[in-house]
């Protein structure tokens, strides 16, 4: 059997039955295993190899969030999630991208009824590119280790956080290691698919001491983590507001990383902080050097611990000098001393 190997792991018979049709239509994606519960699906894994799994999240019995933390704990392999909530009940979603899988497709978006369509052939070429992931062992544990870096203590204004593939995970723990009155704002841009932002805030809000929202047009940056919602460029503005802007166009991102890292360089300028996490592609990577020519503090996450250093990489071509662990990143944050941003107290 050649080609790339999937196991589905998903109850309904029907749903199953299509997103196999899907996935084997050009001949080159074996589904090599339909499972219809978790326990059955984690008993196949090291039986059958496959290259990638399919996750729905709300499977009878043990779940799928269940499902991607003991597989990525134990035997990690690349997991797709497919679920029918999106929203605020988006969620167990959202803990799952952060256990360690890589990417999630609300079920309504992904149209299975005609296989030989463009959006069945983008479907099929995206699984391919995230079966290519190598990725590592992730068990959920709180973030540890990591000492400060001699040298970059120093104060800072407001952090900037732009992630992608693999960063739902590395910021959760990022934002664990905080304590709840962290006086730092941190502004995120976290890319992830349509429907699942407001479920990433949530569930984020739920499990970390300090408080997370969605960034909103006009509001103080803040104590707190405040991410960018869907569709919308989040700026710093230079009386310390949050802007949103829905019609730049700026690179294939919106949210994107670079529009706010740019801000950031230009407001902030030495008290300006920005860390470009693991990712596809290479956004965020010109706004990280513009805070550091500016005279802020850029970090690019180590390759050893990026599930796709792309855009790490990309940041590092550009001049970012200060590459970290995720344990060296919290260290670090850990390690700042607050300067209010203009116009905040």
């Amino acid at each position: 059997m050649t080609g790339l190997r999937v196991l589905i792991c998903e109850d309904s018979q029907v749903y199953a039955t299509a997103l196999r049709r899907t996935l084997e239509y050009d001949g080159d994606i074996t589904v090599v295993a339909v499972c219809v519960t978790a326990e059955e699906a984690i008993a196949a894994l090291p039986l059958i190899k496959p290259d990638l799994v399919t996750m729905d999240v709300g499977l009878p019995g043990r779940d799928g969030l269940e499902a991607v933390e003991l597989i990525m704990g134990s035997r990690p392999v690349p997991i797709l999630v497919l679920s029918a909530h999106v929203g605020p009940r988006s969620d167990k979603t959202a803990a799952a991208l952060a256990a360690g899988a890589l990417d999630a497709i609300a079920k309504n978006d992904l149209d299975l009824r005609d296989p030989a369509g463009v959006a069945g052939a983008a479907f099929r070429q995206r699984v391919k590119v995230l079966s290519r992931v190598l990725v590592i062992r992730h068990p959920r544990a709180r973030l540890t280790g990591g000492a400060p870096v001699s040298g970059l203590r120093r104060h800072a204004s407001v952090i900037g956080i732009c992630a992608s593939t693999g960063g739902p995970q590395i910021l959760a723990r990022l934002l664990e290691a905080l304590p709840a009155d962290y006086p730092i704002p941190i502004l995120v841009v976290q890319h992830i698919s349509a429907g699942f932002t407001e479920g990433l805030v949530r569930w984020l809000d739920q499990t970390v001491r300090l408080p997370v929202g969605m960034a909103a047009d006009g509001m103080r940056a803040g104590r707190g983590a405040w991410i960018a919602p869907e569709g919308a460029h989040l700026k710093l503005t230079v009386i310390g507001s949050l802007a949103l802007d829905r019609h730049l166009v700026a690179g294939r991102h919106r949210p994107s990383g670079d529009v706010l890292l740019q801000s950031i360089a230009t407001v902030a300028g030495m008290a300006g902080v920005a860390i470009v996490l693991s990712g596809m592609g290479r956004d965020g990577a010109a706004g990280a050097a513009a805070v550091r020519r500016s005279g802020g503090l850029a970090i690019a996450q180590d390759h050893e611990s990026s599930v796709v250093d792309g855009m790490p990489k990309a940041a590092i071509d550009l001049g970012v000098e200060v590459v970290l662990s995720p344990g060296g990143i919290a260290a670090c944050l850990l390690g700042l001393s607050h300067e209010p941003l203009p116009g905040t107290p």
